[in-house]
């Protein structure tokens, strides 16, 4: 981090009177500097710095823009430098991680073994980009908040634009995908069962989950307190991970459906079938051999899947603004640890599950071995821990979703828990509300999800930097910035192959492609 960076945003510690003396004076410095490398920001000119005017004009955005006024005291220091290096780290994976990489093995198998791994590899590296162009504007202006870096770069259109992408990403993208799994696969294992009893419905445990678990997580008013409950998400799927490897190693292939089986062995008791049920056939079935390179018509539905695999740019920031002892080079190492981690696991569940099936792998993996043995122990309690996992996703993701509808709604007003509250309520009762009466709507929001998921990773990042970073330092024509508009034209490109490929699932009435990750 720049030295101006590291004198404008307070890391929670106390100073005594003669260093606060100079830390103003140095941040007075600093943002006069920052409004001038900003022609267009007003924030700096309207705000009131009289030492009486402090404590009565703190704006509830200043606990995510450190610098913003200037005072003889922290402000929010609750709120400030209190976040350690792991649980970062642990956040934001909890944040990349989604309950899409369940079909990475089926995009797998639409690609071939090595350009998956170099489409995943590409995706991580372009992700990583990102975040850099992220945290480059972010030190320029002094600025932790994704909305405010709009405002630098756009003014009053360019917050709104990273609010409501925010908002319906997180919403549609990712909160309503997590909480509508209650409803469609956990209860699924048990629809078979005569007189299911009331908490079986899917209805009850999506209302129930929502109160119990996500509703107390999602009124932490400090991010960094969910890195536990982060870090237990990602034992979860660390637990699917390893679920998926020992299955490789125990299923044959290729395989019968259970069902088929259970019909031939009520009718010929001398067929050979496993514990499992699946019948043994010969190996060297030509099904069973995997592909480095398999391009067919489904390989371009990969691509979008693949693009938004490692979303969680609405949550750097924030992760950000809590860390201890903030440095940009920090959040990237975070960073960079986070999406490496990503990386591994999805690698690894995408190639072991595509092993294991070949081309007979379904787009929802878990289907999959449940065409085996629908009540096989291990993939049930596998299903309850992802399904855990993804629920635990979701007060990390509706943080960024509360902090946008502040600085869009509430802009100058401060702390006051009710309001807190309510908005959290609020947004959890909507999302219940449409998964239960409206489930047809996930349909809607995967078009805005295809949307919103471009702008936040590709188009926001850049077109903020390019408008941020001083043409001083970076002239228009200098390789970053022309770097940065072909990164912005990439995500516009990203977003017409998903809204087409969504368009054609409609009109004929399949769905191959989803732009969730």
């Amino acid at each position: 981090m720049e030295p101006d960076e590291m004198n404008t945003i307070p890391n929670g510690k106390g100073h005594e009177a003669g260093e606060e003396t100079t830390a103003i004076a140095i941040k007075s410095q600093s943002d006069d500097a920052a409004q001038e490398l900003v022609p267009n920001s007003t924030e700096n000119a309207s705000t009131d710095r009289t030492p009486g005017n402090a404590e009565a004009n703190q704006a509830e955005s200043s606990e995510f823009m450190p610098n913003a006024d200037d005072k003889k005291t922290p402000r929010f220091t609750d709120f400030e430098g209190k976040t350690s290096f792991g649980m970062s780290v642990f956040n934001l994976g909890n944040a990349i991680m989604g309950s899409g990489i369940l079909g990475l093995a089926y995009a797998m198998a639409n690609t071939g073994i090595v350009l998956f791994i170099i489409l995943l590899t590409a995706v991580a590296g372009l992700s990583l980009y990102s975040i850099h162009l992220l945290l480059k504007s972010s030190g320029v202006v002094g600025i932790r908040a994704y909305e405010q870096l709009g405002f630098r770069a756009f003014g009053t259109p360019g917050k709104m634009a990273a609010g409501i992408a925010i908002t319906l990403q997180n919403i549609g993208g990712e909160t309503l995908r997590s909480i509508v799994s209650y409803q469609a696969e956990f209860p699924g294992r048990v629809q078979a069962v005569p007189n299911k009893e009331w908490y079986l419905n899917g209805n009850y445990l999506v209302v129930i989950v929502s109160c119990s678990v996500i509703l107390p997580l999602a009124l932490m008013k400090q991010l960094g307190y969910l890195g536990y409950t982060s870090g237990f998400s990602l034992s979860c799927m660390v637990f699917f991970l390893i679920a998926v490897i020992y299955k490789k190693f125990q299923v044959k292939c290729p395989f019968d459906d259970y069902a088929h089986n259970r019909t031939v062995l009520g009718f010929n008791t001398s067929v050979e079938a496993d514990p499992g049920g699946v019948k043994i056939t010969p190996e060297g079935d030509p099904a069973c051999t995997p592909h480095l390179f398999n391009l067919n018509s489904q390989a371009a539905y990969t691509v979008p899947i693949l693009a938004f695999a490692f979303v969680c740019h609405p949550e750097v920031l924030p992760i950000y603004t809590e860390l201890r002892n903030p440095t940009k080079t920090k959040m990237q190492h975070i960073s960079n640890i986070s999406i490496g981690v990503m990386y591994i696991m999805y690698l690894l569940a995408a190639l072991f599950g595509y092993l294991t099936f070949i081309d007979k792998v379904e787009a929802e993996l878990l289907h999959t071995y449940s065409r085996i043995d629908p009540y096989d122990t291990l993939i049930l309690c596998v299903r309850l821990a992802v399904l855990t996992a993804v629920t635990l996703t979701v007060p990390i993701v509706l943080f960024p979703v509360r902090r946008a509808i502040q600085q869009l709604f509430f802009p100058n007003k401060t702390f006051w828990w009710p309001r807190h509250i309510a908005i959290a309520v609020t947004l959890l009762t909507l999302i219940n509300l449409l998964v239960i009466f409206a489930p047809n709507i996930l349909g809607i929001f995967g078009v805005i999800g295809a949307t919103s998921a471009p702008c936040l990773i590709f188009i926001f990042p850049a077109v903020f930097y390019i408008r941020i970073v001083p043409e001083e330092e970076e002239p228009m024509r200098s390789a970053p910035k022309i770097l940065a508009a072909c990164f912005a034209f990439l995500g516009v490109l990203f977003m017409v192959m998903s809204i087409s490929f969504i368009i054609i699932d409609w009109t004929s009435g399949t769905s191959k492609g989803s732009s969730g990750h």
